[in-house]
């Protein structure tokens, strides 16, 4: 019997990368399918929500993102450039998003193949893995063909259907709040959301109680 889930993720989200390629792994060892479903950043939903934190946030965040990286042994390294264009100073998000909506968009045409999880994981690992200009040149191209997928055609999907994949992560979005919760990375199995990148074994556990096996 294979089970499946459903994995709430955001390209702008460190924590959602760091479980990405652990859910990978999992779903390439067991019965499981977790099908990827992007949502947009907490900076293009809540604009305001970076201004309004408390001061550590910030630094604690980094802290703690790095560390876990380095305790998993994934590589980590700051955006080049950063998904969400912002004035670093004030914390103020530009009205203009070009880099995030290109490659949320192309996550839920992945995610329409049936390749969400792998393109995520592959386009994740350019973006927070350390590579520079990840936007440009093959760089995408190459992770869009690592997950069995061409890139030109992932492209002319989100010139043709912008509005449609906006409505679709729309609709991603409403499942994880009905699910019961609103962060990414979440995971939702059997109805049950598993937030966090440090949720990952607890939701393995209750899929075994369900009969998970090794494929």
């Amino acid at each position: 019997m294979t089970l499946s889930a459903d994995l709430y993720f955001s390209f702008r989200s460190p924590y959602s990368y760091l479980a990405i390629g652990r859910y990978r792994a999992m779903a390439r060892q067991y019965a499981v399918d977790i099908a990827l479903r992007p949502v947009y950043p907490l900076a293009i939903r809540q604009p305001d929500f970076f201004e309004r934190n408390h001061p550590n946030w910030l630094r604690y965040t980094f802290l703690d993102m790095a560390r876990v990286a380095q305790f998993h042994g994934i590589p980590f390294g700051a955006p080049r450039p950063d998904p969400i264009v912002q004035d670093v100073a004030t914390r103020r998000i530009a009205p203009d998003q070009p880099y995030i909506r290109r490659i949320t968009r192309l996550g839920q045409a992945a995610a329409r193949r049936g390749a969400g999880l792998v393109f995520a994981h592959e386009a994740g690992q350019l973006i927070w893995g350390g590579a520079e200009n990840w936007h440009e040149g093959d760089h995408l191209a190459t992770a869009a063909a690592r997950a069995g997928l061409d890139l030109a055609e992932l492209d002319r999907e989100v010139a043709d259907e912008p509005e449609t994949l906006d409505a679709e992560i729309a609709a991603n979005l409403q499942a994880l709040e009905d699910a019961g919760h609103w962060g990414v990375p979440t995971l939702v199995f059997d109805g049950e959301p598993f937030f966090g990148q440090d949720r990952i074994e607890m939701a393995q556990w209750r899929m075994e109680q369900k009969g998970l096996a090794e494929r």
